[in-house]
C-alpha cells in the first residue's frame, strides 16, 4: 500500500468511466454496515463483488482511497436525487467504516469525523458540489438503505461548512396537508410519491427524512414536528 498525503492507497477494479460532460455535484455517505474496515475494504475491492466508492475512512480516522475521482465508483446502486438516477455518474462516494443496523450502529468517532471533515472539505474545493447536495445513501435510496443512519452527526458537519442543518423553529402555522408534505419533500430532492394518503414508499421517505433530519424522532409517519421540520429544510434550501 502507498500512503500519500495521509490517504492509503486500496485501489478497487469495480469502477468505469463517467460519461462525458457530466458535472461531479454530490457527495454522498455510506456507513459500511460490516463488522470490521478490513472486511469492509476486502468487498469494496472484490471484482466479484462489483461495488465500491471513491473513500473508505475507519473508525480511527485512516483514509483509504479505492476509486479516483474522475471515474464513476459503484455505491449509490438503484438511487434518485431531483429526478436524475444515476447518481454514481455525478457523485464521489465516502464509506464510514461502522457496523449499522445489521450489527448495531454505533457513533462515530472524532477521529472518524474529523478525517471526514478534511477529506470532504478537499473534495469540495474541487467540485462544485453546493451544500445542499451532501447526501445520505438512505436520501436517495429510502426504500433500500438507511446509512449512514441516525447516529451520523449531520449538524456537526454543517458547523464544518459542509452540508447544511436548518436550525428548529417553533410554528404556529397550519402543518401541511399530506400531499403537501409530499410535494415540498419532492422539491428538496426525494422521490416522494403524488399522494393524499400514506403509502409504504411515502413512509419510507418520511422515515429517510427523519433519520436525516430529526433523528431522535424516527416514526415514519407525518407528526406535527415533521411537518414543521420539512418546512424549515425546505426554506433553507430553497434559499440556498
Amino acid at each position: 500500500m502507498e500512503k500519500t498525503d495521509n490517504i492509503i492507497e486500496r485501489p478497487s477494479p469495480n469502477q468505469d468511466a463517467r460519461p462525458d460532460g457530466t458535472v461531479i455535484d454530490i457527495l454522498l455517505l455510506h456507513y459500511t454496515g460490516m463488522q470490521s474496515a478490513e472486511a469492509a475494504l476486502d468487498r469494496l475491492t472484490d471484482p466479484d463483488a462489483k461495488v465500491s466508492a471513491h473513500y473508505l475512512i475507519d473508525e480511527y480516522g485512516h483514509c483509504y482511497r479505492m476509486v479516483d475521482e474522475t471515474r464513476r465508483a459503484w455505491h449509490a446502486g438503484v438511487a434518485s436525487w431531483h429526478g436524475v438516477t444515476d447518481i454514481n455518474a455525478r457523485s464521489i462516494g465516502i464509506e464510514l467504516v461502522n457496523p449499522g443496523h445489521q450489527f448495531g450502529c454505533r457513533p462515530f468517532p472524532n477521529a472518524q469525523m474529523h478525517s471526514l471533515t478534511r477529506l470532504s472539505t478537499a473534495i469540495i474545493s474541487r467540485h462544485p458540489i453546493p451544500p445542499a447536495r451532501v447526501l445520505a445513501h438512505s436520501d436517495v435510496a429510502p426504500d433500500r438503505k438507511e446509512d449512514p443512519g441516525e447516529l451520523f452527526d449531520w449538524q456537526r458537519l454543517a458547523a464544518s461548512g459542509i452540508g447544511v442543518w436548518p436550525a428548529y423553529r417553533a410554528t404556529t402555522d397550519d402543518p401541511p396537508a399530506f400531499s403537501e408534505a409530499m410535494q415540498l419533500l419532492s422539491e428538496i430532492g426525494y422521490a416522494a410519491p403524488e399522494t393524499a394518503v400514506m403509502t409504504g414508499a411515502a413512509r419510507n421517505i418520511l422515515l429517510a427524512f427523519q433519520r436525516r433530519w430529526m433523528p431522535r424522532d424516527l416514526t415514519g409517519a407525518l407528526t406535527p414536528e415533521t411537518a414543521a421540520r420539512i418546512r424549515s429544510v425546505h426554506s433553507e434550501l430553497m434559499r440556498g
